[in-house]
């Protein structure tokens, strides 16, 4: 009887290991592609990206139509950088650096608020037909959102379609208040199709192609291209239509940002799953 009671206990302890291995394998295999999924905060987090990267295009392209342009910004009230940005220079014999200066607090036409500097370089060549700016942040806050980073514009009087456009190349690093951050790297086209040459800020509008790297504090990587072009009305908060992909290996999510109407909605649908939207004005 004792053999027989020692033998059923090491068949009980054995069925027990098996059972708990069992359980952690199916565990791992949970994990693991859940892993290597896109979710829906990696989307909101690039909505977000992309507003401070496409805001702070159009911060710089107004500095410098207003340094190099003044006669088409004579009238203060027309121009879209308001009267709390500071714009001062130095001048050498070949170049020109500028300085974006919107103090501690500072809001913008459309209501969003920046603090900091944007610093500006570029050949005084004011008859080329185009022309290099780097820039770079310097304490730049946007909506309470700290903002780093560098790179160059490629600024051309007249491309194909016979529209100003510019060509944003570099990198930018975005940290919430609550320390996560994101990155993206890479290239940007924005063309000026309506509003050019009027004087006025409000009837301004762009369409913006490329394609970046977008990553992410915890690591998450995801490549990032507009599948169809961007649409930028200067007199908006937001953007008003195009759509981006997210790819991450065999994963990808689809951000569609409307019909044109300026609102705070978007859309994201992923892996094919069910339409989701997300309040722009609502994240974090």
């Amino acid at each position: 009887m004792k053999r027989q009671k020692l033998n059923w206990s090491i068949l009980m302890f054995a069925l027990f290991g098996l059972l708990l291995t069992s359980c952690q394998d199916e565990d791992a295999t949970i994990v693991t592609p859940t892993s290597q999924e896109i979710d829906l905060k990696s989307t909101e987090t690039e909505t977000e990206l992309d507003n401070v990267s496409d805001e702070s295009s159009a911060l710089i392209e107004e500095a410098y139509l207003t340094e190099e342009f003044p006669e088409t910004k004579s009238i203060s009230e027309n121009r879209y950088l308001p009267d709390c940005v500071v714009i001062t220079k130095v001048i050498t014999q070949n170049s020109k650096e500028v300085t974006i200066d919107f103090g501690d607090g500072c809001e913008l036409r459309n209501g969003n608020m920046v603090s900091g500097k944007i610093l500006l370089e570029y050949n005084r060549d004011r008859e080329a037909a185009s022309k290099m700016i780097s820039f770079e942040f310097d304490e730049f806050v946007f909506n309470e959102k700290n903002v780093e980073g560098n790179g160059s514009i490629l600024r051309e009087r007249s491309n194909a379609n016979g529209n100003p456009q510019s060509t944003r190349t570099g990198t930018i690093t975005v940290t919430w208040p609550d320390g996560s951050s994101a990155n993206k790297n890479g290239t940007k086209i924005r063309e000026w199709i309506e509003g050019y040459g009027t004087g006025a800020w409000g009837d301004n509008v762009f369409l913006i192609t490329g394609n970046w790297m977008f990553m992410k504090k915890n690591g998450t990587i995801l490549s990032a291209k507009i599948i169809d072009p961007l649409r930028r009305e200067l007199a908006c908060k937001f953007l008003v239509s195009g759509t981006v992909e997210l790819a991450k290996n065999e994963n990808n999510a689809v951000l569609d940002y409307g019909d044109g109407e300026c609102d705070s909605s978007a859309i994201v649908n992923i892996n094919g799953g069910p339409d989701r939207e997300i309040d722009l004005s609502a994240i974090r």
